[in-house]
């Protein structure tokens, strides 16, 4: 396993790890979790990712009751969770990142938990309604308090990741270290173009997600949605039109062929792409059963065999978006 550091922070972060989206609670029960997540430390992952909103807080729960179970010794692992939509319908608790919000929701999660800290904590989406400097200086609170270690920001702009940091620049703030974007061979610009002044200008690190685009570049999807999948999951609704795009689904039947050619799975291939770029701090897997664990790490047996030329037939093949 690779460690990079998180941008600029001095925490390092393993180049493969492993999220609970989706998963946890919904598909994987404690035990599941555990062993999934067993499978991954002991292939060298560190981080392991998390959300409030999912699986409605039960996802938290299940990867606290896991990590019980498990015992590690708590450095030698980080956990992360977001905030942003909330657990309950009422003014002030859903759709926010006002002071009251995050303060509560921090001391919730570590309940659900059952930690004393998380080492990363997001702000899961921009909220146009509260002034960034209010979020900001409740972010650095958190910080300061011990109850989180390092915050960031999930799919905001670049103007706005450089408004928080400019603003916690100015005030000595503790400032946002990472972006958690969406970054895989069908969605790219704004990992590469929006974002590539922050890398170096204020040290942004990335935590991508949905390396796979929700399982479209497995190929399982290739002739309609089956069953069992995650387009037949409740809730999950809005991804049928992604996952049976003609135009998409063609690209992933080109790049089913480079795999083949490299001999590997397109699975495989689509998280080793990600991982080649180094700007990708870290990108976060995920996966219902062990095997699948055990699958996805080998994409770092891919990395060697992406050379320029296959990285630019790719290029040719899929463009970007």
């Amino acid at each position: 396993m690779e460690y990079r550091r998180l941008g600029r922070a001095g925490i390092k972060v393993s180049l493969l790890s492993f999220g609970s989206w989706v998963t946890f609670s919904n598909q994987a029960d404690i035990d599941a979790a555990a062993d999934m997540m067993a499978a991954a430390y002991d292939a060298g992952v560190n981080f392991f990712d998390n959300a409030e909103v999912y699986a409605g807080g039960k996802s938290e729960q299940v990867m606290g009751a896991a990590l019980k179970k498990l015992g590690w010794r708590r450095s030698s692992y980080l956990v992360s969770t977001k905030f942003f939509w909330g657990l309950n319908d009422k003014v002030n608790e859903r759709n926010t990142l006002n002071r009251k919000r995050l303060m509560e929701a921090m001391d919730a999660s570590l309940k659900r938990f059952e930690l004393d800290y998380v080492d990363l904590v997001f702000c899961h989406r921009p909220d146009p309604e509260t002034p960034i400097e209010e979020t900001a200086h409740a972010m650095h609170d958190i910080i300061t308090s011990g109850r989180a270690l390092y915050w960031g920001v999930s799919e905001w702009s670049a103007d706005e990741i450089r408004a928080a940091w400019s603003i916690c620049d100015k005030y000595g703030w503790h400032k946002p270290m990472m972006e958690q974007p969406q970054y895989n061979l069908l969605t790219r610009k704004r990992v590469e173009d929006e974002y590539a002044r922050l890398y170096e200008d204020i040290g942004l690190g990335t935590t991508t997600w949905s390396p796979l685009a929700s399982g479209l570049l497995t190929g399982k999807y290739n002739n309609g949605i089956p069953e069992g999948s995650r387009g037949t999951l409740p809730g999950y609704e809005w991804l049928k039109d992604a996952l049976t795009d003609p135009t998409r689904l063609e690209k992933v039947r080109k790049l089913q062929e480079v795999a083949n050619g490299l001999g590997c799975s397109l699975a495989q291939l689509a998280i080793a792409w990600c991982a080649k770029n180094p700007n990708v701090s870290t990108v976060i897997t995920g996966a219902s059963r062990v095997a699948q664990v055990h699958e996805n790490m080998k994409a770092l047996e891919v990395l060697p065999k992406l050379t320029p030329e296959v990285m630019a037939q790719i290029d040719e093949m899929v463009g970007k978006a």
